[in-house]
């Protein structure tokens, strides 16, 4: 009895920790990653543990996300008033499904860099994460990071975005 009890009490306590984002996903407002332009972002995604040790997103998968109102509450609900958080933080994926067909992904090389090609112009997130195992610990820990970039279809050259989570 008393463990159930527990269980219930930890659920109502937890529960009102993280909500879905109120604001409807709108695909339409979310259509201009669809298309595309000529330019090329370079992102750099790192962050130090709290060792001081810097941990690179090697292997990672990037997210490149449309900024719409939807995604703005939801990454607001994710990290606060931060671009930082540690993984245990992180809330359930209960993203809307087509929210998710609005993502472009790729995967991070071994220093943590990565590149999106053909980027129109739009303002967006780039997002990612990366775990590992710190010395004597049997469990993993890590971090999300996030972004914002705003495209506006007229460079010439690379946008060089460093996500770092500061």
């Amino acid at each position: 009895m008393r463990i159930i009890f527990f269980i219930l009490l930890a659920s109502v306590l937890f529960s009102g920790c993280r909500s879905a984002p109120t604001v409807a996903f709108d695909p339409s407002a979310a259509e201009f990653i669809n298309k595309p332009g000529g330019t090329k972002i370079d992102g750099h995604a790192f962050f130090r543990a709290e060792t001081g040790r810097v941990i690179f997103a090697a292997g990672e998968y990037a997210y490149l996300i449309p900024v719409t109102p939807y995604a703005e509450q939801r990454f607001f609900q994710v990290y606060g008033k931060g671009k930082y958080i540690q993984t245990k933080y992180m809330p359930w994926d209960d993203a809307d499904a087509q929210f998710k067909k609005y993502m472009r992904s790729t995967k991070a090389e071994s220093t943590g860099r990565s590149s999106f090609d053909k980027v129109g112009p739009g303002e967006y997130f780039i997002a990612t994460s990366a775990t590992w195992q710190p010395e004597n610990s049997f469990l993993t820990v890590g971090a999300a990071v996030y972004e914002r970039v705003t495209i506006t279809g007229k460079e010439t050259e690379p946008v060089k975005v460093i996500v770092s989570g500061r």
